[in-house]
């Protein structure tokens, strides 16, 4: 990747095996959110899985024992929404418990490609990509080689040509490559449809009966809801529930909170009677009042901002910090860098109403937590670095950093409206239970029972907490003690281990 300190082979270098190793997690309080158990107990790693749980287990020679008493001991977070694709962000993801870390509604193209990239530079955190939606439909109306780079999709953003509805060519052209991408491994299709929002709503729905076909989940950005923007050819979340109902396939809503800002009510209203009524919906939020793309995306030119109740002022470039001063200023930053990273402010998190809608999207049953995490940018275009402490002057979304504890922060110690046990079923067990028909290596992940994968996160209940704010915004979050990934030690003592790279990849297996 362009501007990454330190080469691939040392990204690479350091430790990834836990074959015959054995960690003890001594005393700590055990919790299992497939089961409800939440006891006192022992916890035995041994070969990269969970080997055994209780009362005082005696620990085998040569075990590495490690006193958990006071903390919690859980199945390590499972991300399904992150745009991180480099060191530095995945370790300020294993700072906040993320062990799994997925990239499912934008995706990569080629997908060979993008695990190749990954396995060859190595990841602290496991990974995996889904299909492009947006990659394969700017291959076929405009002829464009995807490289599985994040940062040429963004650069696409505010080009209207694989925007617009497709010829029935075009359309079977994109299908196919999908279908191709699926077959290679894809954990799914994403679509950003909220960046062609103008598209036909029957190709979304081709969208859907392939990924029925294929027992694949989607995993969509929907486009612009009615109150936003009345002459959509269909409401956004409205289209996702039609979709599902009729052709039975698992569709995931991405990031309820900001695509419904204030609509919310009526957005999760709409999913949960869809749910009730049999429809394979599911939903995910993040605990920010902002949100991050491209300052090129269709909902960010100055005509549409008063549908958002926004204005040029609310949008901030991440590598610069400029805040955008007009429209003037927003529309030629549109044309000279539409790919540009920027933030977007559609709620005030200090507006006790606005906290409120936040709170309520991840109070929803069964909302599932996702970060939406954003890459890490430091001044003349570098993206990542293998230095830790992340060296001054990075800049990100705090998401990326502080999304699960923010999380545990306002749904567990300031509000009680989550148990302990709850607050795993959010951020670990639902996120893995979405890949279970499509990855069948994501059936051992999200819980802790013998046999499951030692993807395992300990924190301290007391101090879980995010530090990273939109002015320090690269602050990793405190209070993750330690966190196993495949039972190799990534956080240790509340410290980064910089030798460890045990991410390993979860893959599509379609039916």
């Amino acid at each position: 990747m362009a501007g990454v300190v330190g080469s691939s082979e040392e990204l690479a270098g350091g430790r990834c095996e836990a074959a015959g190793m054995q960690t003890h997690l001594r005393g700590g309080r055990v919790i299992d959110p497939a089961t409800g158990l939440d006891v006192v107990a022992d916890v035995l790693v041994r070969d990269k899985v969970v080997a055994a749980i209780g009362p005082d287990l005696v620990a085998p020679t040569g075990t590495t024992v490690i006193d958990v008493t006071g903390l919690i001991v859980g199945p390590g977070f499972v991300d399904l929404h992150s745009h991180v694709h480099s060191i530095a962000g995945q370790r300020l993801q294993a700072m906040d418990g993320v062990t799994t870390a997925l990239d499912l509604e934008a995706g990569l193209m080629p997908i060979t490609r993008a695990y190749a990239e990954a396995a060859r530079e190595g990841r602290p955190l496991n990974y995996g990509f889904s299909a492009s939606w947006g990659a394969a439909r700017a291959q076929a109306h405009i002829g464009i080689e995807p490289d599985a780079r994040l940062e040429s999709g963004f650069a696409l953003l505010g080009d209207p040509r694989w925007q617009r509805s497709s010829s029935p060519a075009e359309l079977t052209h994109w299908l196919s490559l999908l279908e191709r991408e699926l077959a290679d491994g894809a954990l799914g299709i994403g679509v950003l449809m909220g960046y062609a929002p103008r598209t036909d709503p029957g190709e979304f729905l081709a969208v859907a009966r392939l990924a029925a076909a294929a027992g694949a989940p989607t995993y969509t950005h929907v486009r612009e809801l009615v109150e936003a923007d009345p002459s959509t050819p269909i409401d956004g979340s409205e289209e996702l529930v039609i979709a599902s109902a009729e052709t039975g396939a698992a569709m995931h809503h991405c990031h309820v909170n900001s695509t419904s800002r204030r609509h919310v009510d009526r957005v999760l209203g709409l999913l949960k009677r869809a749910q009730a009524e049999g429809s394979r919906v599911t939903v995910e939020a993040y605990p920010y009042g902002a949100g991050s793309t491209g300052i090129g995306a269709f909902f960010l030119a100055p005509e549409r901002l008063r549908a958002w109740g926004i204005r040029a002022s609310s949008i901030v470039l991440v590598e610069t910090g400029e805040r955008i001063a007009d429209d003037a200023r927003l529309r030629e930053v549109r044309a000279t860098d539409p790919g540009a990273e920027c933030i977007v402010e559609f709620l005030d998190e200090g507006d006790p109403a606005d906290l409120d809608l936040i709170r309520q999207t991840l109070a929803y049953p069964d909302s599932i937590v996702a970060s939406d995490a954003m890459p890490t940018l430091w001044p003349g275009g570098v993206t990542d670095t293998r230095e830790w402490p992340l060296p001054p002057g990075g800049r990100t979304h705090p998401r990326t950093a502080g999304t699960f504890a923010k999380s545990l922060r306002l749904m567990v110690r300031e509000s009680a409206v989550w148990s302990w046990v709850e607050a795993f079923r959010r951020c670990s067990y639902l996120p893995a239970r979405v890949l279970d028909d499509i990855a069948p290596g994501a059936r051992a992940k999200g819980h802790l029972g013998v046999g499951a994968d030692a993807d395992l996160v300990v924190l301290d209940p007391e101090r879980i907490t995010d530090a990273a704010t939109y002015l320090e915004s690269i602050r990793p979050s405190i209070g993750v003690r330690h966190l196993f990934v495949g039972g190799t030690a990534v956080v240790r003592d509340g410290e980064l281990q910089t030798d460890a790279y045990p991410g390993r990849p979860l893959r599509g297996e379609p039916s």
